[in-house]
């Protein structure tokens, strides 16, 4: 039963890191069709995860009146139905599509949580949610190999619509533990009337605050280093773009490799808060080295320090998610989930601007990135006070 569960909840994930960067994948063929550039045809992750934050706020009461189950398959089908209204070529309706994938999309963790929580033993949970959020990165290698060849192959609209069969698939597929995996849920929870029940949980209590809101420093660096090792590479470094793109691939596997590898140090700590902390310090001192880079630096040196920048930058989620399922009362996992997911989404959605802002300003990709390193350290500090607040919760 523990590795069905982790299966599912890890290519439910997958599928939904899918859905949200196919656009991005085939963005060159969407943006003649829908008369807008490259760059438009980006901005839909943002949409994406809009979509996600709102789901986040009632993914709690949501999973409890569904069941875990039900509401996985419900993330599917507006993964699913996203996906398909995509393949309608005008704007708005591709950015109306973007925003329900994004609401299927914020569904996943809550219930997912929930899920694992009850069918896996406490002391693995730092690696099975790390697993677990390795359909992530997952999902982003599947839709950059899949995605191009399909819009050749068969047209970017029919790459779309199989994305809608899968998502009925797997529909199909989870139905058939939804008897045992829903056997918990309240028929009479409302969701829509406490929308903002999950912050709450997060918000009372001391411990989840500061975990929720490391998760927003965590969630800008991660995007940051993801989305600007390219141009760092190429304008600071003196890369080739097809150079550049190699090592941008090297750096998503490494941070696959660091999402299960810090998942396990976590557990074997026995302390995830400290793993965080471990984290935290590697993300500022390789962010530190990437910083005093210039291109008179053997390239070896300069992909092995983005390697491990990758590794501990990326891979924090896992712990990040069993933490919270440690620090939260019981009954409220899926609402602290999806209400600390809240401030994760709002990291990603500011993170983007937030380094444009400062590239702007400062001229070079090598600057800001020793900026990050500083964003890292206020994560420290946050780590500090959730491990305060930890002690004074268990002594009350």
């Amino acid at each position: 039963m523990p590795i069905i569960v982790l299966l599912s909840t890890t290519l439910v994930l997958a599928f939904s890191s899918l859905v949200a960067l196919f656009p991005a994948a085939i963005a060159p063929e969407l943006s003649g069709v829908l008369s807008v550039s490259s760059a438009t045809i980006g901005l839909q992750v943002s949409l994406i995860f809009a979509g996600a934050m709102l789901t986040s706020l009632v993914g709690g009461p949501l999973t409890r009146r569904l069941g875990p189950c039900r509401t996985s398959q419900l993330s599917l089908a507006l993964l699913g139905g996203g996906a398909a209204m995509m393949a309608m070529p005008t704007l708005p309706t591709f950015a109306l599509a973007s925003l329900v994938a994004g609401l299927g999309y914020g569904m996943t963790n809550p219930s997912a949580s929930v899920l694992l929580v009850r069918f896996t033993p406490p002391e693995r949970r730092g690696l099975i949610f790390s697993v677990k959020q390795s359909g992530v990165p997952l999902g982003g290698v599947i839709a950059g190999a899949s995605a191009p060849v399909l819009a050749l192959v068969v047209g970017w609209q029919a790459g779309l619509l199989l994305l809608s069969a899968i998502a009925l698939l797997g529909i199909v597929a989870l139905q058939w533990r939804r008897e045992s995996w829903d056997d918990q849920r309240d028929p009479d929870t409302s969701w829509l009337a406490t929308p903002f029940s999950g912050l709450d949980v997060v918000w009372r209590q001391r411990s989840l605050r500061y975990v929720a809101l490391l998760s927003l420093c965590f969630s800008a660096i991660q995007l940051s280093v993801s989305a600007f090792t390219v141009a760092l590479l190429v304008e600071d470094l003196d890369f080739g773009l097809v150079e550049a793109g190699l090592v941008m691939s090297g750096v998503q596997v490494t941070g696959v490799v660091g999402r299960i590898g810090w998942g396990e140090i976590g557990d074997r700590l026995g302390d995830r808060l400290m793993a965080l902390a471990i984290i935290a310090c590697t993300t500022a001192v390789a962010a530190l080295l990437v910083a005093t880079m210039t291109p008179a630096w053997p390239k070896w040196l300069v992909i092995v320090l983005l390697g491990l920048l990758s590794f501990s930058s990326l891979g924090w989620n896992g712990v990040f998610l069993a933490e919270i399922t440690q620090l939260a009362p019981p009954h409220r996992i899926a609402d602290a989930a999806g209400g600390c997911l809240v401030f994760t989404y709002g990291g990603v959605l500011l993170g983007l601007p937030m380094v444009n802002l400062l590239h702007s300003v400062v001229g070079d990709y090598t600057s800001v990135f020793a900026i990050l390193a500083g964003i890292s350290v206020a994560g420290l500090w946050l780590i500090h006070q959730a491990r305060r607040a930890r002690c004074m919760d268990r002594v009350s």
